[in-house]
């Protein structure tokens, strides 16, 4: 019988079991060096899908495009602009991102464990991990829009999007998109985190970054069912003021440094 994780050192049977069917013969693929960038890069990928969809239902659909942030602004990017940009990010990740963190997770030199974190485990490393990436990326984002030459030559490329969508979320600057994807990977490394941890807390990070820059604002989006995240909204605020909502995630250091912007709240059909 399956006993439920509770203890800190205990494996979970069910996490085991994931653990495992992962493990099972593909120990090279999970110490290969080109797997950071790859799953970065198809996570991200992936998970526009769904916002791909909503932009195709918008142009049909009433009630699609009152979730828009920006009802009044015009109609959602075409696909030909879902396709430049997604050349643009490949290229980036190609030229740059795939052999920079390939040299980083070769110095890293990581290993794969034969038992699986405990549930309690997954959930502290996941959770201190985001709050972690939260902080370096809110400290990093401060300094690429206060310091002009940081923001000529880095960050700049990125906010051409005033009315950002899904998969322009790493639509940036080759330094800027490895400098978060380094900023992510020195967090869990940082941490010790199991590398089941590891996988889950990339697989939020991309899904919060991939919402926030959505252009959605969705009746179940993670904003709306756990207190502390700022969501679409708040980051289409950034985009549109540049000095406010500096933090992805999280609201609490923008609200400790007095730079968060509230979004105006707005009603949505029922």
């Amino acid at each position: 019988m399956s006993v439920p994780c509770s203890g800190h050192g205990e494996a979970a049977p069910l996490l085991q079991g994931l653990w495992e069917r992962v493990r099972a013969g593909r120990e090279e693929v999970l110490l290969s060096p080109y797997l950071p960038a790859l799953y970065a890069f198809v996570t991200h990928v992936l998970l526009c899908a769904p916002f791909l969809a909503l932009d195709a239902l918008g142009s049909v659909c009433q009630r699609v495009r009152s979730w828009r942030i920006t009802a009044g602004s015009g109609p959602p990017p075409p696909l030909r602009r879902w396709v430049g940009c997604f050349r643009r990010v490949l290229y980036r990740y190609l030229t740059t991102v795939l052999p920079a963190t390939a040299l980083f997770h070769t110095v890293r030199s990581p290993a794969v464990p034969e038992l699986a974190p405990s549930c309690w485990q997954l959930f502290v490393e996941v959770f201190a991990c985001l709050l972690l990436f939260d902080t370096l990326f809110f400290m990093w984002h401060v300094c690429m829009h206060r310091f002009p030459w940081l923001y000529r030559n880095i960050h700049q490329l990125h906010h051409r999007h005033h009315i950002p969508f899904a998969l322009a979320a790493q639509d940036s600057n080759s330094g800027e998109l490895l400098s978060l994807l380094l900023l992510a990977l020195s967090s869990a490394w940082v941490l010790g985190c199991h590398p089941l941890s590891e996988a889950f807390f990339h697989l939020i990070n991309s899904w919060l970054a991939v919402e926030v820059h959505c252009g959605y604002d969705l009746p179940l989006a993670l904003h709306r069912l756990l207190p502390g995240l700022g969501g679409a909204r708040c980051h289409q605020a950034h985009h549109t003021l540049l000095s406010v909502n500096y933090a992805p995630y999280f609201t609490h250091w923008d609200l400790l440094f007095g730079t968060f912007c509230a979004p105006v709240k707005r009603s949505h059909p029922e």
